[in-house]
């Protein structure tokens, strides 16, 4: 174990606690000096304090992300001060495995560093790759552009802990397949994985659904029900909008979360829950709790690891990718006979800016297949809201780090398309003369 801090007292308790299982402690009081350890050994857990880093914030995540990068398999434990909260939670984001407030007595100490050595054995396989290489997938997520890498190292980190997840963004953008995700990667995949849309719950019925209720509590209740919370043993629950919870509800989950336990409706003994909790919302939970609607004592206990998910607008090179995958999917649901997706159609979806998000590209795309009675995906067969009334001028995106060649291949191709393979025509729109263009095919091998 390496300790950051001040002092050598914090390494010394340390070794004092892990005196038995003979751990080798190493204290460094300068974090510039961290990653030189890792150039020769390996680490099981580094410990940092805010106090031996508070001056150099920007230093301390930098270092976070090359530590969890070059060495995946270590686990680092953030000390904090009271004052010090919003650092620790942005190290959590960098790659963090836990933070606590300090002060920390031996036996919280020993067993937070207990949890972080147990839980290298839940690291997904392909977090110990030494370079992570872009995906353009993660479980049913579908993107590759760099918000959703992000996102992906993000679920891999979140997958590793058990700790309350917080996920935030805009409507339709995909935060229950992260939630799936964070279940499936995570040491409770076997477990049951239980979805709750409060919002869509009538406000009398939510906590009955979440905590149960015994025989003869109410008016109906003509047997004993266990809720959502019960069922989730073992595994994960997914709450869904939880700004749509009313205060007593707010007021019954911040007690299970504290207590890791509840009481069904009409029952007097209390029940032990062991359910891994993933929470979202689509509304600024800030504003929430600045007008007394959301608890912020609830907040913080179920802000522990945000994952805040990007719309679709922000996501720079993924629509092609969506359109593929969702046009696959509607193609062979509806048995049409499409083959193609003409670039004009492509061209006015990655120009749409797109409030609904993932959700209302699905719909659209759906929307498309079903009317298309060709081979074909145009754009008339898009809703009204994309017809321009002048041309559509289709454009290319690429990722950085793309090889030339393939760029210029595939702008060669694309020109052929528009300009209905005319030569002369494909030639004009890329500025070059025919005899070029008649080059570049010879080159790229175009027929």
């Amino acid at each position: 174990m390496i300790t950051v801090a001040r002092d050598a007292r914090l390494a010394a308790k340390i070794k004092r606690l892990f005196q038995a299982q003979n751990a080798r402690v190493a204290w460094e009081s300068d974090i510039s000096q961290l990653m030189s350890y890792f150039d020769s050994q390996r680490w099981d857990v580094v410990v940092l304090t805010s106090k031996a880093s508070r001056k150099r914030i920007e230093k301390t995540i930098a270092l976070i992300r090359q530590i969890t990068q070059k060495s995946p398999a270590t686990q680092i434990l953030f000390l904090a001060e009271q004052r010090d909260v919003e650092f620790a939670m942005a190290t959590l984001q960098a790659g963090t495995y836990q933070y606590a407030k300090l002060p920390v007595g031996d036996a919280e100490l020993k067993l937070l560093i207990q949890s972080a050595l147990a839980q290298q054995s839940n690291l997904d396989p392909e977090m110990s790759q030494q370079v992570e290489k872009s995906e353009s997938r993660f479980d049913l997520i579908v993107g590759r552009s760099v918000p959703m890498q992000n996102i992906y190292h993000q679920i891999r980190l979140a997958a590793a802990t058990n700790i309350p997840i917080l996920l935030l963004g805009e409507t339709g953008t995909g935060k229950d397949l992260v939630a799936q995700a964070i279940h499936k990667s995570s040491a409770v995949q076997r477990g049951p994985y239980i979805p709750v849309n409060l919002g869509a719950l009538p406000a009398d019925l939510v906590a009955s659904e979440l905590l149960g209720y015994e025989k003869g509590a109410f008016t109906g209740a003509t047997v004993q029900y266990k809720g959502k919370f019960e069922q989730a043993t073992d595994g994960t629950i997914f709450l869904d909008e939880i700004d749509s919870m009313d205060e007593k509800v707010q007021i019954n989950l911040l007690r299970l979360i504290e207590q890791k336990k509840l009481h069904r409706i009409g029952g007097r003994r209390g029940t032990k829950i062991n359910a891994r909790i993933i929470a979202a919302s689509n509304q600024d939970l800030d504003a929430l709790i600045r007008n007394g609607s959301f608890r912020e004592d609830l907040f913080y206990r179920l802000d522990v690891f945000r994952i805040e998910i990007p719309p679709l607008r922000e996501r720079h090179g993924d629509i092609p990718l969506l359109i593929d995958e969702l046009a696959a999917r509607y193609i062979k649901k509806l048995k049409k006979s499409i083959r193609k997706i003409a670039p004009e159609c492509i061209s006015l979806l990655e120009n749409h800016d797109w409030p609904g998000n993932i959700r209302e590209l699905k719909n659209v795309i759906q929307r498309a297949v079903l009317v298309c009675d060709g081979t074909t995906l145009r754009p008339k067969h898009l809703p009204p809201r994309f017809h321009q009334a002048g041309p559509v001028k289709p454009h290319v995106m690429f990722e950085v780090g793309t090889p030339l060649d393939e760029i210029e291949k595939t702008m060669v191709m694309r020109a052929l398309e528009v300009a209905g393979n005319n030569r002369k025509r494909a030639a004009e729109l890329l500025g070059i003369s025919r005899r070029a263009i008649y080059n570049k095919l010879h080159k790229h091998g175009i027929q």
